[in-house]
């Protein structure tokens, strides 16, 4: 019995001690939290986690696994703090939603999710869908499927008529009276409702529709469409069930009432103004700005049919705006995390975001942060993501050429490895 127990130990012992090791050799790392790259480094990853950071490049054991980045710059993966997985923009797609059922749209998201990870975007907060995007979330997480991390808002909650009411542009005997349940409220009861619909979904957070949005059925794209008791109704039940709250938001006066309601970020924001700035300071609520959406919707707009005739005049006016509120917003100190809204664009060309950031007037080093720690940070999830350090998840891409002194590099993407799992290389 004695020989049996020995013999079991030395068995364990022989497994860790040589279990298999992945050395990183980075010829420039970006760490997400310093200012400045170092040269010269190796990154040790076992399982799906960051063991070591050394100078240098360190020698491997006898089994392990070497992956030369020497030529590459190394950063953290990116994260995109707001996307949309169900869809992807295109000419007169206003009548998809009565033609696809769900595992059409399921088939569709596999896509864009795969082409995600493949432009280096290793971390997604998905911001409303039909509820695809949870068991999408799902799939990814049991290896089913080939995409980013997932953290999804599941349905957006709107107002009757507002952006995200599902039926929006319906027939008006199909238009019927959605409610809670569907993501529409009126009220800050129905609000708790809502809250709690999307947590028996599934969501991992909520995201609310303050204002008009460009692209949906509806006239208004700025108009404050919540009190702001009803977004203090949905942050406080938000907060029951361990969520943030996250706001879309063009007009002022309805970002200024998510603000005071307690939201976590701005998604957007548009016509954002002074008060708003000052508000956003004071509540350290985050930015999200989206500057590329807007000017996707802007161009597409200008191609005939494109758009239907009440969603093209509010993409001409709201599109162009985003990049000069960004700039503002920067400059004044305003809390930055990278999102994209992608969906609106074509998926994949979500690093164009760091460029119009940098062309606005953000220095490139922020820019990686902002997809990076920022993020994190926005997310909830400082402690496992967003940076390159030990104890962290081996989300680490590289790129070829310096980002730092070219926006263009951020399309570069030749290696990406999330969650201690290599996808391309």
């Amino acid at each position: 019995m004695k020989k049996t127990i020995l013999l079991i130990c030395f068995a364990s012992l022989y497994t860790i001690s040589f279990a298999q090791k992945t050395f990183i050799w980075c010829g420039t790392l970006i760490d997400g939290i310093s200012d400045q790259p170092k040269k010269n480094m190796t990154i040790i990853v076992e399982k799906n986690k960051i063991t070591g950071i050394e100078n240098g490049y360190s020698n491997p054991g006898t089994n392990d696994k070497t992956i030369d980045l020497k030529a590459r710059t190394v950063t953290p993966g990116w994260i995109d703090m707001h996307v949309h997985m169900e869809s992807e923009t295109k000419k007169g797609n206003a009548a998809d939603k009565f033609i696809q059922n769900p595992p059409d749209i399921a088939f569709e998201s596999i896509g864009y999710a795969k082409v995600t990870l493949m432009a280096g975007f290793t971390t997604v907060r998905d911001l409303g869908g039909s509820g695809v995007n949870v068991s999408l979330r799902n799939a990814i997480n049991k290896g089913s499927v080939t995409g980013p991390r997932i953290f999804t808002a599941g349905k957006s909650i709107a107002t009757t008529g507002g952006h995200a009411d599902p039926t929006n542009s319906y027939r008006k005997d199909l238009m019927g009276d959605p409610g809670p349940k569907e993501g529409v409220i009126n009220g800050p009861e129905e609000a708790y409702h809502a809250v709690r619909q999307r947590y028996k979904d599934g969501s991992d957070l909520i995201k609310i529709t303050a204002t008009g949005g460009v692209l949906s059925q509806a006239k208004d794209g700025a108009n404050a469409q919540f009190t702001e008791e009803e977004v203090k109704a949905i942050v406080t039940a938000a907060k029951d069930y361990g969520f943030k709250v996250a706001a879309h938001a063009h007009g002022a006066e309805g970002m200024k009432r998510a603000i005071r309601g307690g939201v976590s970020s701005i998604e957007h924001g548009s016509y954002m103004d002074d008060e708003a700035i000052k508000l956003m300071k004071q509540y350290g609520t985050w930015y999200v700005p989206t500057i590329i959406a807007g000017k996707s919707v802007a161009d597409s707009a200008k191609i005939p049919g494109y758009y239907t005739e009440v969603v093209t005049p509010k993409a001409l006016a709201i599109g162009p705006l985003i990049q000069k509120t960004f700039a503002r917003a920067y400059k004044e100190g305003v809390k930055i995390a990278f999102g994209t809204d992608a969906g609106v664009y074509k998926h994949g060309m979500n690093w164009m975001e760091f460029g119009y950031m940098i062309e606005a007037g953000m220095k490139p080093m922020d820019a990686i942060k902002s997809a990076t720690i920022n993020a994190a940070d926005l997310l909830g999830q400082k402690e496992m993501l967003g940076s390159i350090e030990v104890n962290k998840l081996a989300d680490i891409v590289a790129v070829d050429g310096d980002p730092l002194t070219d926006s263009k590099v951020f399309g570069k993407v030749v290696f990406v490895m999330k969650d201690g799992v290599v996808y391309k290389q």
